[in-house]
């Protein structure tokens, strides 16, 4: 791996980028294409033309450290049960006025950016955490693209795993280059409307579905879907038939869906939370439909957070929030009552990282 060399204070050169003929330069690495003056920075507030070029001004910098469970990525089918370093950076190249996480992935503050981390100490620390996997979480790693590909390359070197949380939305070069380092990923589709990308998120559906078909058709990267439901936003029934129908038809009855729960936030304070039915009747449309590892999340559902045999209907794993409680899966990753196959990436044991949530701070390690 060759890291690029520090220009100042965190700002390594990119590489997809090309100049206009009127001087600015057009940033390429998502459907935004941000058209930046000398000195301006795009939508994301991380990339920035500094000496007529693309620059991420975040390298290196993290917005904080949590060892979590890998299920509240979320990510039922990856290495079920064990912990994972998660970390984010700052900006985001989505306007989404229901943003979960608006503090770090709205921030203009460089002060967000607390915790020094080189892509060597975040795989050092997580090797001495017991981590399986590192997540880029928090906020959107497409924007900060170049950074989260060195962690990856790092930690691939000491046996550990990286993981994409992010919202699918990046153009076709980078696109490939991003998910050749990537083991798994959590592609968050948020609708399946493009008036809800366009008015909500001030962004396109294609480009997103666009993603979830290359991972599918082109990668060996493990992938689950999450859909936050907003009441009377993209919660109606016809959507949902729709979105399901889609998923089913392009990308196969095995890609987990996760349908989440909304909580009034950032600048959509004026909607409800999601009622525990709509999740439930998502989970029930999906099932359906063809889908057949459909969960609830951001809710207390023992049965829309376990998984079932597709075949007999058998319980493999029990959890409780995000605590495995059952396990019957056998050793090769088979039911045990019809030996029809559990996809993902299973092991013959689960781990037993539970529901603990332990945040971390790497200046503290040596």
């Amino acid at each position: 791996m060759t890291v690029p060399a520090m220009i100042e204070n965190s700002v390594v050169p990119t590489r997809y980028w090309h100049v206009l003929d009127d001087g600015r330069v057009q940033c390429d690495v998502c459907p935004r294409a941000c058209k930046v003056q000398e000195g301006q920075r795009g939508l994301c507030f991380v990339r920035a033309n500094q000496g007529g070029q693309i620059v991420l001004t975040s390298y290196g910098r993290s917005s904080g450290f949590c060892v979590d469970p890998i299920e509240k990525k979320p990510l039922n089918h990856f290495l079920p049960g064990t912990p994972v370093l998660s970390f984010g950076t700052a900006g985001c190249n989505l306007a989404c006025k229901f943003c979960q996480n608006w503090d770090i992935s709205k921030s203009r503050e460089i002060d967000t950016l607390a915790d020094a981390a080189s892509p060597e100490k975040i795989a050092r620390v997580a090797r001495e955490l017991g981590c399986r996997s590192v997540a880029f979480t928090y906020n959107d790693p497409v924007i900060f693209l170049e950074y989260a590909i060195d962690v990856a390359q790092v930690c691939h070197d000491v046996g550990i795993k990286a993981v994409a949380v992010t919202a699918g939305y990046m153009c076709e070069e980078p696109r490939v280059e991003f998910y050749r380092y990537m083991d798994a990923a959590n592609v968050d589709l948020k609708a399946f409307t493009e008036r809800f990308y366009w008015k909500i998120c001030g962004g396109h559906l294609q480009p997103v579905l666009d993603t979830l078909i290359y991972l599918k058709k082109e990668t060996d990267v493990w992938f689950e879907i999450t859909t936050l439901l907003i009441p009377d936003e993209n919660d109606s029934d016809m959507e949902l038939e729709e979105m399901t129908q889609w998923v089913v038809e392009n990308l196969g009855p095995d890609v987990p869906m996760h349908f989440t729960a909304f909580h009034p936030d950032w600048k959509m304070l004026d909607k409800p939370h999601t009622p525990a039915e709509t999740l439930s009747r998502a989970r029930r449309i999906a099932l359906k439909n063809g889908v057949r590892y459909a969960y609830t999340g951001n809710v207390h559902d023992e049965a829309g957070g376990s998984t079932y045999c597709y075949q007999c209907g058998g319980k493999l794993i029990g959890r409780d929030w995000y605590v495995i409680t059952e396990w019957h899966l056998t050793n090769d990753g088979h039911c045990p009552y019809c030996h029809a196959v559990c996809p993902g990436v299973l092991e013959a044991r689960h781990g037993a990282w539970g529901n603990k949530r332990l945040p971390v701070r790497l200046a503290s390690h040596a």
